[in-house]
């Protein structure tokens, strides 16, 4: 339990806000890899000695490359109604990343994506092919430029597989270490991190904000080297989180 517990941000008894590794699996696939999901189901288990399997619920994911934070719920009134506040666009999913190029000063991008499942990746369609898609919708602002590369914050309208990714990528700024989508640029672990929520208690209805920068995740995990070159930046994002609302 006491490494996992590391990873625990924040917790009561209809929540636990905590830090996915780079690397790491959200939830459990075929790979049968260690996963967050059943790692905090078991430590649930321990902490609060209960029988059998214990319920946690996975309100969102990261992509395994990604690491940052992530909000579980303990029952299924605290997932239904933290599912709405995602459906609403009033949880607040924030990360930062490293590109390639200049990106301007503030931005959207809207765009359809297909999923390629032969290769495991997703696919930005022409406009005219927009119906055979799923929108995806994110806002960006740039904190830093330097060297040809871009820090930028992001905040997420919707939640696709890879959206960061292969939407940044389609626009010319594709992410530093992403080795799927950026395959001859930068290695390394990718350049992207959910480093902020904010969301509404699902029972109280107080508003909570999570932050925690990249390069601080405990227990010895790694993270993205790419960001080591922004920590003044990264520094101040903590306190200071620019407003990229719609």
């Amino acid at each position: 339990m006491s490494d996992i517990s590391q990873l625990v941000l924040y917790e009561d008894n209809h929540i636990i806000v905590a830090l996915k590794p780079p690397r790491m699996l959200s939830q459990g696939d075929e790979t049968g890899d260690p996963d967050l999901l059943s790692l905090l189901k078991g430590y649930v288990k321990e902490k609060y000695n209960k029988p059998g399997e214990a319920y946690l619920g996975l309100v969102h994911r990261m992509d395994r490359p990604v690491g940052g934070l992530l909000v579980f719920a303990r029952t299924s009134k605290a997932a239904a109604r933290l599912s709405e506040q995602i459906k609403n666009d009033t949880l607040a999913r924030e990360y930062v990343l490293v590109c390639e190029g200049k990106t301007p000063a503030r931005f959207t991008l809207k765009d359809y994506l297909v999923k390629d499942a032969k290769n495991n990746m997703v696919r930005v369609l022409p406009q005219h092919l927009k119906l055979q898609g799923k929108e995806a919708i994110l806002h960006g602002q740039t904190i830093a430029f330097t060297d040809e590369k871009s820090l930028v914050a992001i905040r997420l309208q919707t939640g696709r597989a890879h959206q960061i990714r292969a939407q940044m990528a389609h626009a010319g700024h594709p992410l530093l270490g992403d080795a799927r989508y950026n395959p001859d640029g930068a290695k390394g672990l990718i350049a992207l991190w959910g480093m902020r929520l904010s969301l509404n208690h699902p029972i109280t209805g107080k508003a909570m904000v999570f932050v925690c920068a990249p390069g601080k995740m405990p227990g010895g995990y790694p993270h993205s080297t790419h960001f080591d070159a922004y920590q003044r930046d990264l520094d101040t994002l903590e306190r200071l989180w620019p407003d990229i609302a719609p």
